[in-house]
């Protein structure tokens, strides 16, 4: 199994390639039918339940701009598939060019722990962490537009701006106090 590199291959003209890791992949074909109906530029989506990806196909597969674990709170699978995944990639995506984006956070029931986990780990990366509502149209169609955002300029698409400086704006940190017992 060999890491998957971030600057292996060149990159295509106004194109944009993005793999969604998610294991459960109930939201990940929504936010991937979103994704491609971007008209300004060329938006190439790959799946992926979980890293690393297969060896046959590895010379014909474009360069991936952007890496989105999405993690569903309500499975402790999603979040340890996710976090088995991580040590596939090459350090170099983790300049600007992974993040995270979670779904049920509103759920009642969901351990306010695994919440602080993902929050810990996003953080200890230096990676985004993007909440979404996978269950409504507005939520998907939301998602699509931050993501979208993020991988243009991930991709090289947006003059004056780099993957490096929008993670650095946008990463994930923890407040001082996250291992202090919550009284909810």
């Amino acid at each position: 199994m060999s890491l998957l590199k971030p600057f292996s291959k060149l990159p295509g003209l106004c194109t944009a390639n993005i793999l969604l890791v998610e294991s459960e992949e109930q939201f990940q074909q929504s936010l991937a039918d979103a994704l491609v109906e971007e008209t300004a530029v060329t938006v190439n989506v790959r799946l992926a339940k979980s890293l690393p990806l297969p060896m046959e196909n590895e010379e014909s597969r474009p360069r991936i701009d952007l890496v989105v674990f999405i993690i569903n709170l309500t499975s402790e699978l999603s979040f340890q598939s996710a976090e088995a995944s991580l040590k596939y990639l090459d350090p170099g995506y983790f300049l600007g060019k992974v993040c995270f984006m979670v779904t049920n956070a509103r759920n009642a029931s969901v351990p306010t722990e695994r919440l602080d986990a993902v929050r810990k780990l996003a953080a200890s990366l230096n990676c985004p962490l993007l909440f979404a509502e996978d269950q409504t149209p507005d939520g998907v169609t939301n998602a699509t537009e931050r993501l979208l955002t993020i991988l243009k300029v991930a991709a090289g698409l947006v003059p004056m701006a780099t993957a490096l400086y929008l993670s650095n704006l946008t990463r994930c940190t923890v407040p001082p106090d996250i291992d202090q017992p919550s009284f909810d």
